[in-house]
């Protein structure tokens, strides 16, 4: 997926095929909130943010790591989706149905693991918007918008997998793991109001 050029995944999102999609969709969302905060920090450089240096270069180390981290999250998501599509055209029985409720136990996992990609991606666009060079501050605000979009897409990715699952415990896990991100949502909305009301004035 990393060497497809834009508009062929964008016709394999199209077609009728199972994978790629929310969940990959929901991984690429935080990839690019993740690059839009690299690249500000970037332009939050040189002497005049000096004060600030040790500050951005953690930021833009974090944005590359959570950037690729999440690229892969969107092949995984695939390959999983994959599985569960595969498990469902067992013969049915004893041995299709934990199959399908192995896979869409995995098919849980990448989704969730978006889900804590995009709330740092969030918590970093709240460390860099005091100190971001004002010329590309709507890039921030940018970056929180497709956080948001990657937490409650993600989110249901986990969710429609919950009631397959038998294991209580992995279930009661993914519910925990997902149980943040209204709370993500909304510091993503305040980090887009602050951008908002400084581009006002």
């Amino acid at each position: 997926m990393r060497d497809t050029r834009i508009v062929d995944f964008l016709a394999e999102l199209a077609d009728r095929a199972p994978a790629p999609g929310g969940g990959a969709t929901a991984a690429l969302h935080a990839a690019q909130a993740a690059a839009l905060l690299g690249m500000v920090a970037r332009y939050t450089t040189g002497e005049k943010y000096a004060g600030h240096a040790e500050t951005v270069v953690a930021v833009i180390a974090e944005t590359d790591t959570l950037r690729a981290r999440s690229l892969r999250l969107a092949e995984e998501d695939a390959a999983a989706f994959t599985a569960v599509t595969d498990a469902y055209r067992l013969p049915k029985g004893e041995e299709r149905s934990a199959a399908i409720a192995r896979a869409l136990a995995g098919a849980a996992e990448p989704p969730a693991r978006v889900v804590e990609a995009a709330k740092r991606v969030i918590e970093l666009c709240e460390v860099l918007l005091p100190i971001a060079n004002r010329n590309v501050v709507t890039d921030v605000a940018a970056a929180a918008e497709a956080a948001r979009a990657a937490l409650t897409t993600a989110r249901v990715n986990v969710e429609v997998n919950l009631s397959g699952i038998k294991d209580e415990r992995i279930r009661e896990q993914l519910n925990h793991r997902v149980s943040g991100v209204d709370a993500a949502v909304a510091r993503a909305d305040w980090v887009t109001a602050e951008v908002r009301e400084e581009i006002k004035s």
